[in-house]
């Protein structure tokens, strides 16, 4: 592992990365896609966690418009996390990546109940650990779930994955002069209410000081080049 920048990570996925051009269900090629990109990473020696969304399957902010209760709707979020992980699961493994899924929820015939320690050993033994149902609880979302698991297996960053090259001071895609930060505080962030991750979340890693690094997972060498040090994308620090 000679010559990386970050040995341990913890990377953050939406839901909408397994999902097709209809930004909905899950498409095996999109996650042999990023599957690909883990492997590449994961044969680098980098030791792989991963935490994925439920955007694809299920949209909690639907069933909150139409009168549902909050902590229903939630939950039902977190099961469609773990079908996430599953799929990506299934594609890592066909990939000749070792994979195990742990789940904040426990379904023992689907997936290992979540421990701390023995998330740490799998990584130790070079297996990628997928995280499933969020925190287990519902009221938090799944970026304070990476950033929890982030923290919890001693990450070294908690990088967010995403369809951009970093973060801008306005949308992009709707405004041609919108200003890429290389860099900022985890209080520019908070203070200036840039979309990076929940304020729980980015709270989370300002307490505890780990990085947040957000980058293009599309950008066919984003990844590599953040792990092996050069300027990529947007770097929250202290």
């Amino acid at each position: 592992m000679a010559g990386l920048k970050f040995k341990r990570i913890l990377l953050k996925l939406s839901g909408e990365a397994l999902a097709g051009e209809d930004g909905f269900g899950i498409d095996p090629l999109e996650a042999e896609a990023v599957a690909k990109r883990v492997k590449e990473v994961y044969e680098m020696g980098v030791e792989v966690a991963i935490v994925i969304g439920a955007g694809n399957l299920w949209r909690g902010k639907q069933g909150l418009d139409r009168g549902m209760d909050r902590a229903t709707a939630d939950y039902m979020g977190m099961l469609a996390t773990v079908m996430n992980a599953m799929a990506l699961m299934d594609a890592l493994e066909r990939a000749g990546v070792l994979t195990r899924v742990q789940s904040a929820i426990e379904m023992r015939a689907v997936a290992e109940p979540y421990i701390r320690r023995r998330a740490i050993r799998h990584l130790e033994k070079k297996r990628v650990v997928v995280f499933g149902a969020g925190t287990g609880n519902p009221f938090f979302s799944t970026d304070t779930a990476a950033a929890l698991r982030a923290v919890e297996v001693d990450a070294d960053v908690l990088i967010k994955a995403t369809k951009v090259d970093g973060v801008y001071d306005s949308d992009p895609k709707k405004n041609p002069q919108a200003h890429k930060f290389d860099t900022l505080s985890y209080i520019d962030v908070l203070n200036r209410r840039l979309a990076v991750m929940d304020s729980t979340a980015v709270s989370l890693c300002m307490d505890n000081q780990l990085p947040i690094l957000v980058i293009n997972l599309w950008d066919p060498q984003a990844l590599v080049k953040a792990l092996q040090g050069e300027k990529v994308g947007t770097l929250v620090t202290a």
